[in-house]
């Protein structure tokens, strides 16, 4: 039942802007993903090597508004306005082969399990009611690939994930948690005040941080 990093969320306000604004700081412009039109947002990708990558999110202003709250927090005016001075990373996802059973054992509440599709791809999804992130977006959500994964389909960047760091108030009891889920990837906990998250990301322009 091991989890694995699958991939980071990076939100923007406006994902156009955005791509630019990650390209400009990482050296390499981001893939064009897709609409997600159960929730209204779009993406574009980049990948990081294997079979991680990173997401770059933002509302859809093409798509009608969902019948509930959007992943990710997304809608939270607060969040929104954080965004309109760059995209920032807000999030990561962790895939599983056994979605019911990793819920099962996490400590925390992880949402409800949604079928999800974009384009070719299909999956399934723990997304809180509210929308929003586990731990304050510490704490990964969890999904299942139906079939292929984004990332095996992305060029080669010259981008890596070199560490994933994740800030907590009881880091020991999370990593605690994580090491029981079968967590594989470069994760690292670190004990802190508050909740937060840190990437450090290998790409052409050196080592870029993430937070």
């Amino acid at each position: 039942m091991g989890l694995a990093l699958d991939h980071l969320v990076v939100a923007a306000s406006e994902l156009e802007q955005g791509r630019a604004a990650l390209a400009a700081r990482l050296g390499v412009p981001l893939q064009a993903g897709g609409r997600h039109a159960a929730m209204g947002t779009h993406n574009a990708l980049l990948g990081l090597g294997g079979e991680t990558y990173l997401e770059l999110i933002a509302i859809d202003p093409q798509a009608p508004a969902p019948g509930r709250a959007r992943w990710f927090g997304l809608d939270r005016p607060g969040l929104q306005a954080e965004l309109a001075h760059g995209p920032r990373l807000l999030h990561w996802v962790a895939r599983c082969d056994d979605l019911e059973a990793a819920l099962a054992r996490c400590p925390w509440p992880a949402g409800e399990i949604l079928a999800m599709e974009r384009g070719a791809y299909r999956w399934r999804i723990a997304v809180p009611v509210d929308g929003g992130l586990p731990l304050g977006g510490v704490a990964p959500t969890l999904l299942e690939w139906r079939g292929a994964q984004p990332a095996a389909a992305l060029a080669r960047s010259g981008c890596a994930l070199h560490r994933l760091e994740l800030r907590h108030p009881d880091a020991a009891w999370l990593r605690g948690v994580l090491r029981e889920l079968g967590l594989q990837g470069p994760v690292d906990l670190v004990e802190a005040s508050g909740a937060a998250l840190v990437a450090e990301l290998e790409t052409p322009r050196g080592r870029v941080r993430l937070a």
